[in-house]
Formats: C-alpha cells, sequence, structure tokens
C-alpha cells in the first residue's frame, strides 16, 4: 500500500498520521511505499524544490519509515517531481535540441538528479529495502542516456534494488528497463480491459526477463470510475460497490500469474477519514469500504 501521498508538511509524525500507519498494517500488507511530491512551478521548469514550503521535511520522511519498519513493513522510499500549477508530471518536456538559453533537458535532469539522490541517501541510511526513481514520467522516457546515467549516480548512494514506475500502456516504449532491479508500472487499467491485458503483460514479462509489479494501482469509490481508474478528477456520485469490484476483478485476473511479482496499492492517507464517515467517502482509500474487505481476504489468501 502506498502510504501518505502527496507528503504535506505537518500531517506526518503526529499521533494521526501513526494511527493512519497502524491502521493500514490491518490490511495484512507486507510492504509500503512512503510516496511525497517535489515541485517545479509547470512542466518546462528546470528547477525542483523540496524539504520546504508545504512539503514535507527531511526529518518527518525519517519518521514514516521507521514507522513503517516498527510495524514490520518493508519499506519502498517514492519522491515523486509535481508541477505547482497542477500538471500532470507526464507532460513535463522540454525540446530534444533546445536552442542556447532556453530550457533544456540537461538543466532539469540535474535538477532532478539533485532532488533524487538527496532522498536516495535517506533511503540508504534508514535501510529502506526499495528506491523508486520516478514516476510516470511519461515525456522523459525517451531520454535514455539521461535515466541511466542517473541510475547509475544512485546505485553509487543506495545500494539496495531499484526500480521506475512508469504509467500503464507505457511499459513495452521504456527502452532502459535493464539499467534497474525491477519493473514497476501505475496499473490503472479500465475494469473491462484486465481480460485482454494480462496476457500481453505476460508475454511481455517473458520477454524482459525482470521482476515486475505494479508501484500503482487503484480505484477511487465514485460511480464511473471503474472505467477510468487513474482519472482522479472524474465526477461521480460516491459508489463504495463500484471500487470494491475494481478490486475483485484485477485480483481475480492476476492471481495465477506467476511472473508477476504483486500490489502497490494506491492509495493510504496519513488522515484519515473517521471510519464511521467512509460511506461520504469517494477517494482512492479503501479505509472502512467493502473494498478493504476484498484486498485483507486477497492479501491472506497469498
Amino acid at each position: 500500500m502506498t502510504w501518505g501521498w502527496v507528503g504535506r508538511h505537518g500531517t506526518w509524525a503526529t499521533p494521526t498520521a501513526s494511527h493512519s500507519m497502524a491502521e493500514m498494517t490491518k490490511l495484512g500488507i507486507n510492504w509500503t511505499a512512503i510516496a511525497f511530491q517535489g515541485l517545479q512551478d509547470h512542466p518546462h521548469a528546470t528547477e525542483i524544490r523540496f524539504n520546504e514550503g508545504t512539503m514535507v521535511r527531511d526529518d518527518e520522511v525519517v519518521w514514516a519509515i521507521r514507522e513503517a519498519q516498527g510495524h514490520g513493513l518493508n519499506v519502498c522510499l517514492k519522491p515523486v517531481v509535481n508541477c505547482s500549477d497542477g500538471t500532470w508530471r507526464a507532460y513535463i518536456d522540454f525540446p530534444d535540441a533546445s536552442a542556447p538559453g532556453e530550457p533544456s533537458w540537461a538543466e532539469w535532469f540535474s535538477s532532478y538528479e539533485r532532488f533524487i539522490l538527496h532522498y536516495a541517501q535517506i533511503a540508504q541510511d534508514t535501510g529502506c529495502d526499495m528506491f523508486c526513481v520516478g514516476c510516470e514520467m511519461v515525456s522523459s522516457d525517451r531520454r535514455e542516456a539521461e535515466w541511466r546515467a542517473l541510475i547509475e549516480k544512485v546505485r553509487t548512494v543506495y545500494h539496495g534494488p531499484i526500480t521506475y514506475n512508469c504509467n500503464h500502456h507505457q511499459e513495452e516504449k521504456v527502452r532502459w528497463w535493464d539499467a534497474v532491479d525491477l519493473i514497476s508500472t501505475s496499473a490503472y487499467y479500465p475494469v473491462t480491459e484486465w481480460a485482454e491485458r494480462v496476457p500481453f503483460l505476460r508475454e511481455w514479462a517473458a520477454r524482459v526477463q525482470k521482476p515486475i509489479f505494479f508501484m500503482e494501482v487503484g480505484c477511487p469509490s465514485r460511480a464511473g470510475s471503474a472505467m477510468v481508474p487513474y482519472d482522479w478528477t472524474h465526477e461521480g456520485v460516491v459508489d463504495l460497490a463500484e471500487q470494491a469490484r475494481f478490486y475483485e476483478v484485477m485480483f481475480d485476473a492476476m492471481k495465477d500469474e506467476a511472473w508477476f511479482y504483486g500490489f502497490m496499492l494506491w492509495d493510504w492517507p496519513a488522515v484519515l477519514y473517521p471510519r464511521d464517515k467512509a460511506g461520504e467517502n469517494d477517494d482512492y482509500c479503501m479505509y472502512g469500504k467493502p473494498a478493504e474487505a476484498v484486498v485483507r481476504t486477497f492479501y491472506a489468501s497469498r
């Protein structure tokens, strides 16, 4: 389960956050991704800010790691860059051949390297079990040389397994999977697509010969969200049954796939809504909802 997104200063390292983490462990999970953001102003900015402003501080990140470890969980540290103007990070992009004085991939990767290496060092110092070097950076996926160089630098700091979290339907488009230890994807496939997508992933897994898992997958508890589980802005009335059905379909589709290494479900906030108000919540968290029982039952069966 992913915990803590987006990482707001003041909401971690509190009794409320401790309660959230403790409730999450009741689902029978054995891994968590501690996920939080750094920020750049817009998709063509080249400066990434972190450990300041509204973002979680380093001491809060260390607290979350230690808290999870205290519950016996394996931890993947997952720093993610977002745009302050709300643009999805997949659209962070620059011309492949920038003119002098224009924003460039070289400038952006230099800033991104500082961001990632900072947290790679924290992952190493705290004994994290995995480190994620990027998430859904669709436009940058084509920059193979820069990603390979960055991963080599991360390995000089962090000595555990490294993954990259590509976006759904992008799995076969990344050309540098050999540089990481595990392949992960945001598998937000529509509920009707699992039957056709799983055979493709099975064949693809046979080709790449790497451990593969879903670094993100989940569904809001809203009417219509099972068809667009990736769209957190989708409008619909609260529908707890639809969220549960999404999980039932996904778990059934993946239950006998020997090549598949597991799920990192999306997501569990640092500040939970009251359990008796779960029927009013339309977000991804399954706390107190029918999907919670679906997840707990499936995890117990494994």
